[in-house]
């Protein structure tokens, strides 16, 4: 059954659309007709891709990825859990998709939904069904999806990508949730002297200028600073906002990203933080593509991707090469130099056991808990430091308004 895309005029005169599964675009109007909808544009969505038809005003054809954007790596995970718990009670993969096409209320993920199911009655496979919608699942989802059909556990592989997708999501949470308290503490700081500096400090050293005393330094460079940045704030704005663009645009750049990413790896508190996210994500992905049967070497392509940083991802492609020649994956990436030795001893390990997706994923936890905990303490230790900041801050304000006030006050 054909899953359309709709816009109409309700019952209370106003605007609508939405999404609806038919026989006919007469069946549409006809359903939609009971609900008080008048459509007055509809798409017709065949083999995922949504065809533009007698009424939709479309000349080309868009799939339902580029009309609804991204979806959120939990709302994946629930899908992809509901979906695995339906399979595996015996339920046919077409009515399952069904069934999570009923329930869902994502209004970005019902209709991409809607269109794997229907590419999967007219006869594709999920993989391929899948794959029409990248920006929703990715290469991995698609490459462990694709290894369960052929080796027959789709409902064990559905869980694991659950897992996945929950634990990235989880790990992405709090990468954020730690940088949100020292950000919002930077800002509250800027408006703050930045209203300090225009709107209170020139009418307090008005009179300082109206006596034609000699000033103290402090206070001269006060003066100064506040004239500055009460003049040309807009300027100030303008090249901060600037900056931030030309270095973002510098970071994406094929000469600026490798430096940046080097750089990172440097820095004394973050760099070992950025190996242990990446190690993580790489660990992880790379045992969870493996023990879904994926290759080693597509497996070790779609983990490379997922890492973030171009050299620790140089080193996986080098390491990818290594093993197409026959040689150990933790060989090549102990020679390295940035990969822990407990990471690459535990792959060598998992290797000569036969078990590298177990250790693989012993490694994903290890690294997400040294995450966890790091995060924490990096958090704990910024709070103080951005209240001494701020408060350094406006103590040279009140010192050098205070130092020549108390000056007079001695003659």
């Amino acid at each position: 059954m054909p899953l359309y895309a709709y816009k109409g005029i309700g019952a209370n005169g106003k605007p609508t659309s939405g999404v609806k599964d038919a026989d006919t675009p007469k069946g549409l109007r006809h359903a939609l007709r009971k609900d008080g909808v008048v459509v007055t544009q509809y798409d017709v969505s065949k083999g995922g891709k949504a065809a533009g038809v007698q009424g939709s005003g479309l000349s080309r054809e868009v799939t339902m990825g580029d009309i609804f954007g991204r979806v959120k790596k939990a709302d994946i995970g629930n899908f992809t859990r509901q979906l695995a718990t339906l399979i595996n009670a015996g339920i046919p993969l077409a009515q399952a998709l069904g069934a999570q096409f009923d329930q869902i209320e994502n209004p970005k993920l019902k209709p991409v939904v809607g269109e794997v199911r229907t590419a999967v009655n007219e006869g594709s496979s999920l993989a391929d069904a899948l794959s029409k919608h990248p920006r929703v699942f990715d290469n991995l989802y698609v490459s462990m999806v694709r290894a369960g059909e052929v080796a027959g556990n789709l409902d064990d592989v559905l869980v694991r990508l659950a897992e996945f997708q929950e634990s990235s999501a989880k790990l992405k949470s709090k990468i954020q949730g730690a940088m949100i308290y020292p950000v919002i503490m930077l800002l509250v700081g800027c408006v703050l002297m930045a209203i300090l500096m225009i709107a209170v400090v020139p009418r307090i050293t008005s009179m300082f200028a109206q006596k034609g005393e000699s000033l103290p330094l402090s206070t001269r460079f006060l003066i100064w600073a506040s004239g500055i940045i009460g003049t040309y704030w807009w300027l100030i704005i303008l090249v901060a906002v600037g900056g931030i663009f030309a270095f973002r645009s510098w970071i994406k750049s094929p000469t600026g990203r490798p430096t940046w990413h080097r750089f990172l790896l440097k820095v004394p508190l973050v760099g070992p933080l950025v190996i242990r996210v990446a190690v993580a994500r790489f660990a992880r992905t790379l045992g969870t593509m493996l023990h879904a049967g994926v290759p080693m070497l597509r497996a070790l392509d779609t983990a490379r991707e997922i890492m973030g940083n171009v050299v620790l991802q140089k080193i996986v492609e080098e390491a990818k090469a290594a093993v197409t020649e026959g040689e150990s994956l933790a060989v090549t990436l102990r020679k390295s130099g940035h990969f822990p030795p407990t990471v690459t001893h535990m792959i060598a390990v998992g290797e000569q056991a036969g078990e590298l997706e177990a250790m693989l994923m012993r490694v994903a936890d290890s690294y997400e808990s040294e995450v966890d905990t790091k995060l924490q303490r990096m958090t704990s230790s910024l709070e103080p430091l951005m209240i001494v900041l701020m408060g350094g801050g406006v103590g040279f304000v009140v010192y050098a308004i205070l130092k020549p006030i108390m000056d007079m006050s001695n003659f």
